[in-house]
């Protein structure tokens, strides 16, 4: 590559660097804030309209949680991992909260995963039973407590629900995860024969992005690389779609013609956040069918995604025992793993482990169980980090030998680019003489960043996704899922009265007072690094590299803290191992020279 190219790509590298930023603060941010005024005004311009019978009602105007919960008549549950309250009338789940997750480390709020369908954000799931296009047991039908009070884990309620040519008895049982099984046993008490089917429904309701917030608002203001939408399992496949475009009307890849999927080897059909999901899980030796209610989203009504299992024949006086079982709660890696094993298929594939899984599912397993080990996610990043690092040590090596001899090639190669600067040509064939004679190779140092780039995604996803990092605390970090909390223009805490989160606040300097602990440091190791690799010979390129420790330092601020611990880590060791390198080399660095002037060594003279 010639001068000017060399310049030109980092010229334009940190210009797209730039880029970034000038685009997240001046089109991302207010486009943002576009979306949510539209999405507001969508919400009151649906207030007054009317909601027929076929399709989910679109609510009047939200109400305040108390005053909806209070409303009906309810069956209260509360087990190991939820709790929550179940509205007799549709025999709707919406009322459920998780009891080991919270909206902030002060674990001050737990997260409500489902709300009446009156409140904003209603969110709640239920089975109903049709013959043909006649709902039998429905979104309202009145259902009555015949048995049991709380329900809890090993202590399931009943319900019952009788018209004219049907009773249907709903025995509702939990787990002590987030597994609620609805047992039906339907009885056709008419004189013909009946064909009924299970429906299950999952109803989300308002602008995608605001029942995000209302569930999780740190996850909601996540941009990195998660799937949150429709995500299922059928006819063994995983099939996926952001909400976005579920709101614009799109199909899921793979649908049919009619707007479902069949599968008759069971699975699952859920909407999934970054952390929880809620998702039907149908009886699995029937055959069923998987869609989105894309009525209901067309005359602006909520999302919903539904379940049709395959009639059963009922003859008069008989009855059928149907088990249709529901997901609400947090995609935990044993919790699913164990209801896989138990027979929900790929139910770890809940996790949204990327196009990369086949990195990204071994890194998280061995991290999982090095956090089980060491008691502390921190502590299993830093072992990881070493465990990643020690393939890749003789690649290393050969990688560090072959810049020391670059290295020492500065003088040589500065007095080529002087001599034949007038001769492009000449001073690259020069360039390639010196290489075979000395046995330097200029591409040897990049070898380790082919292997390097998607270790890094791989890890970066795992961190991201990784319900396990959330609100884990390590070292100072109360929160590795979340940025570094510290910030330079407090001096990292010793203003009391200023916190990190004030300073990152302030608009505009906020990102650069407002950097941290971690990113500092991995702008330093970076720097280090950069110390023992061969300057390029022009000097504004010089310039530019040495400008990119802190460009990456700012881009890092915003990352999760347990990635940027790997970063940092991972630099510390890699400086370690090339300075070693540099020094069985016989070459003098920068750091060597810093190390003897503060330590006071001195070099042997020659003999």
């Amino acid at each position: 590559m010639e001068k000017d190219d060399q310049r030109n790509f980092l010229l334009a590298m940190v210009a797209m660097i730039a880029f970034v930023f000038l685009y997240q603060m001046f089109v991302m941010e207010p486009a943002q804030q576009r979306y949510q005024a539209e999405q507001a005004a969508i919400a009151a311009a649906q207030q007054g309209q009317t909601a027929d019978t076929a399709a989910p009602a679109i609510p009047a105007g939200p109400r305040p949680l108390e005053e909806a919960l209070a409303e009906g008549e309810r069956v209260r549950f509360d087990a190991g991992s939820v709790d929550g309250s179940i509205r007799l009338a549709g025999a709707r789940i919406d009322d459920l909260s998780l009891k080991h997750h919270y909206q902030t480390v002060e674990r001050l709020q737990e997260i409500r995963l489902l709300r009446p369908e009156s409140t904003e954000g209603g969110y709640f799931a239920s089975y109903y039973w049709a013959d043909g296009n006649t709902l039998v047991a429905g979104r309202n039908s009145a259902w009555q407590l015949v048995s049991g009070e709380t329900l809890t884990a090993g202590n399931p309620v009943t319900l019952r629900l009788e018209t004219n040519d049907v009773l249907i008895e709903r025995e509702i049982s939990v787990d002590d995860s987030y597994l609620f099984t609805f047992r039906d046993t339907v009885t056709n008490t008419s004189d013909s024969p009946r064909a009924l089917r299970a429906i299950g429904s999952f109803e989300r309701h308002g602008g995608w992005q605001r029942f995000l917030e209302l569930t999780d608002p740190g996850s909601a203001a996540s941009v990195g690389p998660v799937h949150t939408g429709l995500m299922g399992v059928v006819g063994d496949q995983l099939r996926l779609q952001k909400y976005k475009p579920l709101f614009e009307g799109k199909k899921v890849s793979g649908e049919s013609r009619e707007g479902n999927f069949v599968s008759d080897s069971g699975g699952w059909w859920g909407l999934t956040d970054m952390y929880w999901m809620g998702a039907l899980v149908p009886e699995q030796g029937r055959t069923f069918t998987a869609s989105v209610n894309r009525t209901s989203l067309a005359r602006g009504g909520p999302l919903e995604i539904r379940t049709e299992a395959t009639p059963v024949e009922i003859a008069p006086g008989a009855s059928v025992t149907v088990e249709n079982q529901l997901f609400a709660g947090a995609k935990e890696f044993q919790v699913m793993r164990g209801y896989e094993q138990a027979g929900i298929p790929r139910m770890v594939d809940a996790i949204d482990w990327g196009w990369a899984y086949f990195l990204t599912k071994p890194f998280f397993y061995v991290i999982n169980w090095l956090n089980n080990y060491l008691g502390a996610f921190g502590w299993a990043i830093l072992a990881f980090t070493v465990l990643v690092k020690l393939p890749l040590v003789p690649l290393y090596n050969a990688s560090f030998k072959s810049m020391a001899k670059l290295k020492k090639l500065q003088e040589p190669m500065k007095e080529i680019n002087e001599r034949f600067a007038a001769d492009p040509q000449r001073k690259q064939q020069e360039m390639m003489k010196l290489y075979k004679e000395t046995g330097a190779n200029p591409i040897g140092g990049c070898l380790p960043i082919l292997f390097t780039i998607p270790i890094f995604y791989a890890l970066y996803k795992v961190l991201y996704i990784s319900l396990e990092m959330r609100h884990e605390a390590f070292w100072y970090m109360r929160d590795l899922s979340a940025p570094d909390p510290t910030a330079i223009g407090n001096l990292f805490g010793l203003i009391p009265f200023w916190s990190g989160a004030d300073v990152k606040a302030i608009p505009v300097i906020g990102i650069i007072i407002g950097i941290g602990i971690l990113p500092i440091l991995y702008g330093v190791t970076m720097a280090a690094l950069q110390s023992l690799s061969p300057p390029p010979p022009d000097k504004m390129q010089a310039r530019i590299l040495m400008a990119l420790p802190i460009v990456f330092m700012f881009v890092f601020g915003g990352f999760a803290a347990g990635l940027v611990l790997y970063w940092v880590w991972s630099n510390v060791l890699t400086l370690i191992q090339q300075y070693i390198i540099m020094r069985m080399n016989g070459v003098e660095t920068e750091i060597g020279k810093f190390i003897s002037k503060r330590l006071g060594f001195k070099k042997a003279p020659a003999e």
